[in-house]
C-alpha cells in the first residue's frame, strides 16, 4: 500500500508560508478547487474527491490521530464520473459529510506541500512526504521535520485530526 509520512498545521497567515515554500520549491504551484465527500466505512476514511477541472478520484487511507509527523496508508484510484461514485458509495456506506477547500501544492524534492484554505475552517499547511518503497518512516519523519524548522511550522501548530473532524467538532459546539 503507499504510504506517506504528513503533518498539518494551523497557519496564522498564509502569505508568510507561500513566500517560504516559493523559496525552496521545485516548480510553480498547482491550484486546486477540491471538494471531499466522505463515507462511512470499518476502518480509516474513504472519500470521493471532485476537481473543478478534471475528474475525481475515491481514496480510502488509514492515519492515525495524531499532532507530529504520522504516516498515512492509502489507495487512490479514479473516479471518471465522481456523482456516480458519490450516489453508489452513500447508498452502500451512507455519507458523513462534505470538506471543500481551495489549495496551491507545490512540491519540494519527494514532499507534496498543500497550502489551503479550507471553507468553514481557515488557513492550514500539509506536507505529505511520498515515501519510495525503500524509504523507511523514520527517514520520511526526518524530512518533515527538517521542511518544518524551514518553513518556521512549530510543533505548537500542529493539528492531530482531519479537516472533517474539525469540521464535525465546529457543527457540534454550533448546535450544543
Amino acid at each position: 500500500m503507499p504510504r506517506n509520512i504528513e503533518i498539518k498545521a494551523a497557519v496564522k497567515d498564509l502569505a508568510i508560508i507561500q513566500r517560504l515554500v516559493e523559496a525552496i520549491a521545485d516548480q510553480d504551484p498547482t491550484e486546486l478547487h477540491q471538494v471531499d465527500t466522505f463515507f462511512r466505512c470499518n476502518s480509516g476514511r474513504l472519500k470521493v474527491r471532485e476537481f473543478s477541472d478534471s475528474p475525481g478520484e475515491l481514496i480510502y487511507y488509514q492515519r492515525p490521530d495524531l499532532a507530529g509527523p504520522k504516516e498515512s496508508l492509502f489507495f487512490v484510484s479514479p473516479a471518471p464520473d465522481p456523482g456516480a461514485m458519490k450516489r453508489v458509495l452513500a447508498a452502500a456506506n451512507g455519507t458523513l459529510g462534505v470538506v471543500e477547500k481551495r489549495r496551491l501544492v507545490y512540491l519540494v524534492g519527494q514532499t507534496r506541500v498543500h497550502l489551503d484554505r479550507v471553507e468553514g475552517l481557515g488557513s492550514f499547511v500539509e506536507l505529505e512526504v511520498v515515501l519510495q518503497e525503500n524509504q523507511t518512516t523514520d527517514e520520511g519523519v526526518t524530512i518533515v521535520k527538517d521542511l518544518m524548522k524551514a518553513l518556521d511550522i512549530r510543533e505548537s501548530h500542529l493539528l492531530d485530526t482531519a479537516y472533517f473532524d474539525l469540521l464535525q467538532e465546529g457543527a457540534g459546539r454550533r448546535k450544543g
